[in-house]
């Protein structure tokens, strides 16, 4: 096995072959690298290059616009937001083979919890594409993800949050969300005909399911007929909030429960 010395580490280190021609070569290398540190990326680039042409060129964005268009519904909406997010202005029109390790971690840390989570994503979806030759940051050394304590809202602050609602629309969702249990997203595109009066049963298949599960059933009495009696008998029960953006309902909710120190 073949050796050399690093006279600036004063250590003798493993080349990790036993070829002498190799050796050679690698050691080479390492002389060009510290001699000309700045030709280190143009020849890595002209290596890389024979087996992909877009590698110095290739940006961020790209990455994004690609990720984004392999996802579908709501899915795909989530990354549109990812995209548009303050915390990765710096990084979007920068080359891959030009980002730094140390560029992406101060991109992370001063992100928010999804920043972390979508760009470790994105991050793989490059590597697994080819177009990272390696990944910046080792999986060991990635910032762990660390969610805020979050609860669920009693009776009573459900109760305050309708109250002040002034939107009668809003309001119906609000309450009708409250009993049925649904995210809001499954709420805003029920149809009328999902309500069956003689049963007195509501059916709706779950988004996420995306058809793979069984319908929710829900029973349901007098507090959601007086709801239902007021919504619309044919078509969305709610005309508005169902062509809202999936984002937005959350945040309405979001802003609700701050106006009442929630």
């Amino acid at each position: 096995m073949f050796y050399y010395f690093d006279r600036k580490l004063g250590k003798r280190l493993n080349l990790g072959t036993r070829y002498e021609a190799e050796a050679k070569q690698l050691i080479e290398a390492k002389n060009i690298a510290k001699r000309q540190p700045t030709l280190n990326l143009q020849i890595a680039k002209a290596y890389i290059a024979g087996s992909d042409t877009g590698v110095k060129t290739r940006t961020w964005r790209e990455a994004m616009e690609a990720l984004t268009n392999n996802k579908h519904g709501a899915k795909k909406e989530c990354w549109q937001r990812v995209a548009k997010d303050r915390a990765l202005a710096v990084l979007r029109d920068m080359v891959f083979i030009e980002t730094q390790g140390e560029q992406l971690l101060k991109i992370l840390q001063s992100g928010a919890v999804s920043t972390k989570d979508y760009r470790h994503r994105l991050h793989n979806f490059c590597l697994d594409m080819n177009w990272l030759p390696w990944p910046l940051i080792p999986k060991r050394q990635w910032p762990a993800v660390r969610f805020g304590h979050n609860r669920a809202i009693t009776a009573e602050e459900h109760r305050q949050i309708v109250e002040r609602e002034k939107n009668t629309e809003r309001r119906a969702f609000y309450q009708f969300e409250w009993h049925l249990d649904a995210s809001q997203s499954d709420l805003a595109r029920l149809q009328a005909d999902v309500v069956d009066w003689q049963t007195r049963i509501t059916c709706y298949e779950r988004i996420k399911l995306n058809g793979r599960g069984q319908p929710a059933q829900i029973l349901f009495g007098k507090e959601i007929e007086e709801i239902l009696k007021d919504l619309p008998n044919t078509g969305p029960l709610f005309p508005y909030l169902a062509t809202v953006r999936t984002g937005d309902r959350p945040t309405k909710f979001k802003q609700r429960s701050a106006g009442l120190g929630i």
